[in-house]
């Protein structure tokens, strides 16, 4: 390969530079003889070499380590751009625009008006032929502990010192970290397990009698004097009623509403949708039209399809599209940092280590719901979120 560039390079040579960008899309037990050839043969000589590693970043915290040393061992952490395609979603990168470019965002972010903050991860499909690969990870790891788990740190995060430009790459991160760091590892009586009828068909998976969930509720806390209190839940799961990944915020009980409207009021709610159709809508108390003065529940929206899309033409640029951009660039502040992967390790290995070892069996759920009963019934009644089930949302 090494030669087919030089060759290439050769007949460029009045180019300024020649940069070089490997792309580890492989598996992580080849990482270390990719690396050394790489170091060895392959090093841009005039101009930047990179290299953007896909997940999975090891199973667990020694894993992950055994990992990190080989690569750190050949390149520095500027070489290296550890991706997470959520980190380039449209909402997910909005997210600072809009808790730090609008004064009421920031006022209402924090443990005296949140009740508590959900993310969600929903597929209306199976493993269908994956399962052989799913089964050695399970929800928790191909999701939560890596998609979920990174955006619960820009929703939490104190205000970066730059949120753009050259210092950015690293203030941004600096700050994921520091939520990461208020974070207890999660235990047992955090969690509820599911895995949908079925699951073992698949014909890849070997293990009939597999114990892997393929739905995963988890409640964590992020203490410090702006979360502390306030539940996070993350909650992913595979055949179920939709396709749909979302943030939402719910806020506490408008003070004395039930009195002053003898009606109880649903609580306000934030939810910004990275899939499908990605929007942000507030849910938002109105009068009931006509002659009753009841407080029903509507949406203040905005669309990105039908607001910037629909009338220009334009696409959404996907997520690997603007990450892969952010490589060619330099900007580091979308990728994840070595010591933001260790610390979500330390978070989630000791509960993986209890379910393996204590053999946690799943809740068998049903294809095409929403999922274990008891999932819902845990968020209710444990993590402080009251669903307004009269509401629906107009499509």
């Amino acid at each position: 390969m090494n030669s087919e560039i030089v060759e290439y390079e050769a007949e460029h040579h009045a180019l300024v530079s020649h940069n070089r960008l490997f792309y580890f899309a492989i598996p992580p037990n080849v990482f270390a003889e990719t690396g050394i050839a790489i170091k060895q043969c392959a090093m841009a000589h005039r101009g930047w070499t990179r290299i953007i590693v896909e997940k999975p970043f090891g199973r667990d915290l020694g894993s992950y380590e055994a990992l990190s040393k080989t690569l750190t061992k050949h390149f520095t952490e500027d070489h290296l751009y550890r991706i997470d395609h959520y980190l380039g979603k449209e909402m997910v990168q909005n997210l600072m625009v809009l808790r730090f470019s609008n004064l009421w965002f920031e006022r209402l972010w924090n443990r005296n008006d949140v009740a508590c903050v959900i993310l969600t991860f929903k597929e209306p499909f199976g493993t269908e032929g994956r399962g052989g690969y799913f089964d050695k990870f399970g929800i928790i790891r191909d999701i939560l502990q890596n998609h979920l788990l990174q955006v619960l740190t820009l929703l939490a995060m104190e205000p970066p010192v730059k949120v753009d430009g050259p210092e950015a790459s690293q203030k941004v991160r600096d700050a994921k970290v520091q939520v990461l760091n208020s974070m207890p590892p999660i235990t047992l009586d955090d969690i509820v397990l599911g895995q949908y009828e079925g699951y073992a068909d698949d014909p890849t998976i070997e293990n009939k009698d597999s114990n892997t969930p393929t739905f995963a509720v988890i409640r964590c806390f992020v203490q410090n004097p702006r979360w502390a209190g306030v539940p996070f839940i993350l909650k992913a799961g595979k055949a179920l009623d939709e396709r749909k990944a979302e943030m939402r915020i719910q806020f506490k009980d408008a003070p004395a509403a039930e009195f002053l409207f003898d009606n109880k009021c649903p609580r306000n709610e934030l939810v910004m949708r990275m899939q499908p159709k990605e929007a942000i809508y507030m849910k938002t108390n109105v009068k009931t039209p006509g002659f009753s003065t009841t407080p029903i529940q509507a949406e203040l929206e905005v669309n990105y399809d039908t607001r910037y899309y629909e009338r220009t033409g334009e696409v959404n640029p996907d997520a690997y599209t603007r990450l892969i951009l952010d490589v060619l660039k330099g900007r580091q502040a979308a990728f994840v940092r070595d010591d933001e992967l260790r610390r979500s390790w330390e978070i989630f290995t000791p509960l993986l280590h209890q379910i393996e070892q204590n053999d946690v069996k799943p809740i068998i759920y049903k294809q095409g719901g929403r999922g274990p009963k008891e999932a819902d019934d845990f968020i209710r009644d444990k993590c402080n979120y009251i669903r307004n089930d009269e509401y629906k949302f107009q499509k």
